[in-house]
């Protein structure tokens, strides 16, 4: 079977499809037909040689993917031969708060990825997918969609009338933005492009604001009565996390999915308790809340942001599409 591998990385980042021998289901595994598969932001940081972690080369890439079930191992009783499943982003964390060995199965590093004709999955890292969703759009929610609903709806508890800042366009940004409108919350995105904004505005955001216009923090201020919103979906990290808590009303919770404006920042603890600020960290999230927003999906027939879709074999257009910060949601791939 064919499959890419990043061979070289930092300044030699270098991808090559290779010849691998096509994998055997062990027991509780299942051997999946891939279909498509989606970029996140960590890809791009595993390639650059960026990521807070090193994983031994070669590596298959990319930890988002939809496939076809071809083969089950022993003891597998879950799924059937012909099913369409997306793979969890962490292969061993099923359910509740995460341990440590949970934190070393994720897909894309240290586990080989998706972008191979077939790979092997751990039975407890699959998940089926809304039926009405094409190939592209199913092999985008793993990473930014569980990201952005454990955010909002399984951690944050959004309710209707809420006031929600979502930073960027991005994918766990877009996504967020859809959560919000699905639970009746006000979504405030800011983005530096008038046409991402244009594009936030017909899914369904409340507030556009251009993030070109001076102090971001004051202007969500204006827009909220200087009340400040519940709920931030913050993907700058240290870098803007001192804005997110100026915003931020009092008693809201502050997401940190992303470090996009670097590792450094300076915090005073101060600032969260005159907030009396809720200050969450994200990894993704367990195999529960993929199905619980599946579920979702399928209840209100909602279709992910997809910015565009390219062959497996243009990989580095796709990785250039999404390193220039141009996309709006989900770069994807066409694998086959």
């Amino acid at each position: 079977m064919r499959a890419i591998e990043l061979q070289g990385k930092g300044r030699e980042e270098r991808f090559a499809m290779v010849e691998r021998a096509r994998p055997e289901p062990r027991r509780g595994e299942v051997v999946v037909r891939t279909l498509a598969a989606a970029l996140n932001a960590r890809d791009l940081q595993i390639a650059g040689g960026t990521y807070v972690a090193a994983f031994p080369l070669p590596l298959v890439p990319l930890s988002d993917g939809v496939g076809e079930i071809v083969a089950l191992g022993e003891g597998v009783t879950g799924f059937s031969v012909g099913e369409r499943v997306a793979a969890t982003f962490w292969q061993r964390w099923t359910a509740g708060g995460a341990c440590q060995q949970d934190l070393t199965s994720s897909l894309g590093g240290p586990i080989d990825g998706m972008l191979a004709e077939y790979v092997r999955l751990d039975e407890r890292g699959i998940v089926r997918v809304p039926e009405h969703l094409s190939h592209e759009e199913a092999a985008s929610l793993g990473c930014s969609g569980v990201t952005a609903w454990r955010a909002l709806v399984s951690e944050g508890r959004v309710r209707a009338g809420d006031a929600v800042w979502i930073q960027g366009t991005g994918g766990v940004s877009a996504f967020a933005l859809q959560w919000a409108v699905m639970h009746g919350a006000r979504a405030l995105v800011t983005s530096r492009s008038p046409a991402k904004l244009e594009r936030a505005r017909q899914l369904g955001a409340a507030a556009c604001i251009d993030a070109n216009g001076g102090d971001v923090a004051a202007r969500i201020l204006e827009h909220t009565n200087g009340e400040g919103v519940d709920h931030i979906v913050d993907v700058g990290g240290p870098a803007s996390i001192v804005s997110s808590l100026r915003a931020l009303r009092s008693g809201g919770q502050i997401n940190i999915v992303g470090y996009l404006g670097g590792m450094q920042g300076d915090l005073n603890p101060l600032m969260l308790l005159e907030r009396q600020a809720t200050l969450r960290g994200l990894q993704v999230g367990p195999r529960t809340c993929f199905e619980q927003m599946n579920r979702a999906i399928a209840a209100s027939r909602m279709r992910p942001a997809i910015d565009c879709v390219l062959p497996w074999t243009e990989l580095t257009a796709a990785l250039t599409r999404l390193r220039s910060g141009e996309h709006f949601g989900k770069v994807v791939l066409r694998v086959g």
